[in-house]
C-alpha cells in the first residue's frame, strides 16, 4: 500500500507539475530528480561517505557516553536528580546554534560534524537506557543476590535483557538523528559531506540536485534504522514474538 501510495503521488507531482508550468527552479519534477540521482551518483556516493563516517562516530561516542551517564545516574540517586533535569534542559537548545561553537573550537574538519551528532543522539539513548535501568525488577535482584548471584551475573541475566529494549529503542531514534546531525555540521562549515553538496545546490539554484541530496540523505536514515532493526533483532530473542525483519 505504501508503494502504491508513494507512485500516485509522484504520477500527480509530475502531471501537476507539467500542467501548471511549475518552474524548476521552484519544483522539479520527479523525472528530473531522477536525473539528477543517476547523473550525480558518483558524486553523492563520495560526499555520503563523509556523511557516513561523521555520524557513525557521532554515533559511537553518544552510545558511550549514554552508557556511563546512565549507570551513574542509576547507581548514584542525587547524580540523578542533579544530571537528568539538565538532560531535559538541554533538548531545548536548539543544534543549529551550538554547531557554529563547534566550529569555532574544532575547526572545519570531521571534528565538528562527530560532536554534533553525538550531542544529537546522546538524548534519547540516555533516557531510555536511564528508564530500561529504572524498570528492572529490583525483586530479581535482591533473589539473584540472596543466591549468591554475583554483580556480573546479575547484570548479564537480569539487568541486559530488561534494559535492551529500551537501549535500542532509544538506539533506532538515535540511528535516523545521526545523519541528519552530520548535515546540519556540513552545512555550517567544511568541504565534504551531503550538506556541503545541498548547500551548492542551493547556491547555483539547482534545485534537482538539492533534491536529490535529499532523497541521499533520507535513503541514509532508513539504512542507519534498519540495520539497528536487524541488530536488534539478532540480539533480543526473546523479544521478537515472532515476527521477522
Amino acid at each position: 500500500m505504501t508503494f502504491i501510495f508513494i507512485t500516485v503521488i509522484l504520477i500527480l507531482w509530475e502531471l501537476s507539475g507539467r500542467l501548471l508550468n511549475i518552474p524548476e527552479y521552484i519544483l522539479p519534477l520527479p523525472i528530473s530528480i531522477t536525473k539528477a540521482l543517476i547523473g550525480n551518483f558518483s558524486l553523492l556516493l563520495s560526499h555520503g561517505k563523509y556523511t557516513v563516517l561523521a555520524a557513525l562516530m557521532g554515533l559511537l561516542a553518544a552510545v558511550l557516553f549514554a552508557l556511563i551517564i546512565s549507570y551513574f545516574m542509576d547507581k548514584f540517586q542525587p547524580i540523578k536528580k542533579m544530571l537528568y533535569p539538565l538532560l531535559v534542559v538541554s533538548q531545548t537548545i536548539p543544534i543549529v546554534a551550538l554547531a557554529p561553537i563547534m566550529m569555532i573550537w574544532f575547526g572545519l574538519g570531521i571534528a565538528p560534524k562527530v560532536f554534533t551528532v553525538a550531542l544529537v543522539c546522546f538524548f534519547p539513548l540516555s533516557i531510555n537506557i536511564t528508564e530500561g535501568l529504572a524498570n528492572t525488577s529490583r525483586d530479581e535482584i535482591e533473589l539473584l543476590k540472596v543466591m549468591g548471584g554475583t554483580p556480573v551475573q546479575i547484570f548479564k541475566h537480569i539487568q541486559l535483557p530488561s534494559t535492551l529494549p529500551y537501549f535500542f529503542s532509544g538506539l533506532k531514534i538515535s540511528a535516523t538523528y545521526s545523519v541528519m546531525g552530520a548535515v546540519i555540521g556540513e552545512w555550517l562549515g567544511g568541504n565534504k559531506g551531503l550538506g556541503v553538496y545541498m548547500i551548492r545546490s542551493m547556491h547555483t539554484y539547482n534545485v534537482s540536485n538539492l533534491f536529490a541530496g535529499i532523497i541521499a540523505v533520507v535513503v541514509l536514515s532508513i539504512i542507519f534504522f534498519k540495520v539497528i532493526e536487524l541488530i536488534s533483532w539478532v540480539t533480543m530473542p526473546w523479544d521478537r514474538k515472532g515476527e521477522e525483519v
